[in-house]
Parts: C-alpha cells; structure tokens; sequence
C-alpha cells in the first residue's frame, strides 16, 4: 500500500510539472536536489534539509533565468 501511494504522488507530480515554465521546473528541481543534500549532509536533520531545499530553489531559479 505505501509503494502505491509514493507511486502516485509521484506520477501526480510528475504531471503537474508538465505545465510549468523553465524558470519554475529551475526552482523546482533546486528545490529538491537541494533538501536531498541539505538532509545528507546534516544526517537528516530536518532543519537541514529545509535550509537546502530554499537554497536549492534560490539557486535553480537563478541558474534558469
């Protein structure tokens, strides 16, 4: 049952990243390579990955400017 639900949200993610513009899926993509590495490098610190995901973000969307 929880491999179905990750599955959908990620198929409904994925979806919902279809009408996004460049900058957007830049910010989106920072995001979330950011809280990736944010969360290993603190060992999983939520705080951590916070940190990562917004500095991610800020630097995905400046990149795709």
């Amino acid at each position: 049952m929880k491999k179905l639900i990750i599955i959908t949200a990620s198929l409904l993610t994925i979806l919902s990243l279809t009408a996004c513009t460049n900058r957007e899926l830049g910010t989106a993509g920072g995001a979330a390579l950011g809280g990736v590495v944010g969360n290993g490098l603190t060992g999983g610190s939520t705080a951590g990955t916070i940190v990562g995901a917004v500095g991610g973000g800020y630097i995905g969307n400046q990149l795709s400017r």
